[in-house]
């Protein structure tokens, strides 16, 4: 396989966002898999940045929602309006009707204009007044969450949280990236505005088919099978994660080894993601969340205790 254009993503992305390799590495992840993303971390820490230079990378539609606690479902799905020369209702689209949607800051708008993103995320369509329009392909939502401030936030709905295939924390720079952070703005510019199209829309689809070839062995997809497994029956977990975090953690596995130029799946792909993908799948028992029990804490625990294969 040819794995050059990752590269060039790779190291473009980079530059975007500096000292935060593994970051970068977590976004190309899900949009080679095909997988949505929730960005939770406080506000300055570059994940606006970081999606638009996604989108300027692949040249491809991109739509900022600022969603806030008086946005309707139509402020973001489009609504139809009658036509009076025709006499017949035209569909106006919405901001959803893009390739790379940045929901910003998710938590701050009812539950209902939230779950007004679940088709789109899980179908790859909208429908209003009973028709049904298919969104642009590829199709993926960033979203963003504020972890500290929960005045007038509401928390997205487990059904929702499930589509995401990773949640993601970017963290602050150490010293010396935040220096590089300072000095690579002194003149005035951004790193983003030095980003150029690398891939187009049909290249990247062809390297969303590749990753579908990457091979998991057998050993490989017992280990995430005993992984997923565990978290429903880990004494401190409510509700564990569905069949769906198990594929999630396949594809999301697969899409690792691509970006590390292998065309097979080992161990150290799942345990990389298994926290990211499966994590905000799960439910503590409030009486452990209490006891500073976390679902990043369960999912370590977990991979200590489950057997890792020999090889791949």
């Amino acid at each position: 396989m040819d794995f050059t254009k990752v590269k060039e993503m790779r190291e473009n992305l980079s530059k975007v966002l500096l000292d935060k390799g593994e970051t970068v590495d977590d976004i190309l992840v899900a949009l080679l898999a095909k997988g949505h993303v929730l960005l939770e971390d406080v506000p300055g820490v570059g994940k606006t940045v970081l999606v638009k230079g996604l989108s300027k990378l692949l040249g491809c539609t991109f739509k900022r929602i600022q969603f806030t606690p008086d946005l309707l479902p139509s402020d973001i799905t489009g609504i139809s309006i009658y036509n009076q020369k025709t006499g017949e209702f035209e569909y106006k689209k919405g901001p959803i009707m893009a390739n790379i949607i940045l929901a910003d800051e998710i938590n701050r708008t009812s539950p209902k204009t939230q779950s007004s993103l679940l088709e789109g995320m899980e179908e790859g369509q909208v429908t209003i007044d009973g028709e049904t329009y298919p969104l642009p392909e590829p199709f993926l939502v960033f979203a963003t969450q504020n972890p500290i401030e929960y005045e007038g936030t509401y928390s997205l709905p487990e059904a929702q949280l499930d589509r995401f295939l990773m949640k993601c924390q970017i963290g602050y720079p150490s010293f010396l990236g935040e220096r590089e952070i300072l000095l690579s703005q002194m003149d005035g510019t951004h790193p983003l505005d030095k980003l150029e199209k690398i891939l187009d829309i049909e290249e990247l689809i062809e390297l969303q088919q590749k990753v579908t070839e990457v091979k998991v062995s057998e050993p490989i997809l017992n280990y995430i099978l005993e992984i997923v497994r565990s978290t429903r029956t880990h004494p401190s977990v409510y509700l564990g994660s569905s069949p769906r975090g198990a594929l999630a953690l396949t594809k999301g596995a697969k899409a690792k080894a691509f970006i590390n130029e292998r065309e097979y799946v080992i161990p150290d792909d799942v345990k990389e993601l298994a926290v990211k993908v499966l994590a905000h799948r799960i439910i503590v028992k409030p009486e452990d969340v209490m006891q500073g029990v976390t679902g990043e804490k369960v999912i370590e625990e977990i991979l200590k205790g489950v057997e890792v294969p020999i090889g791949r």
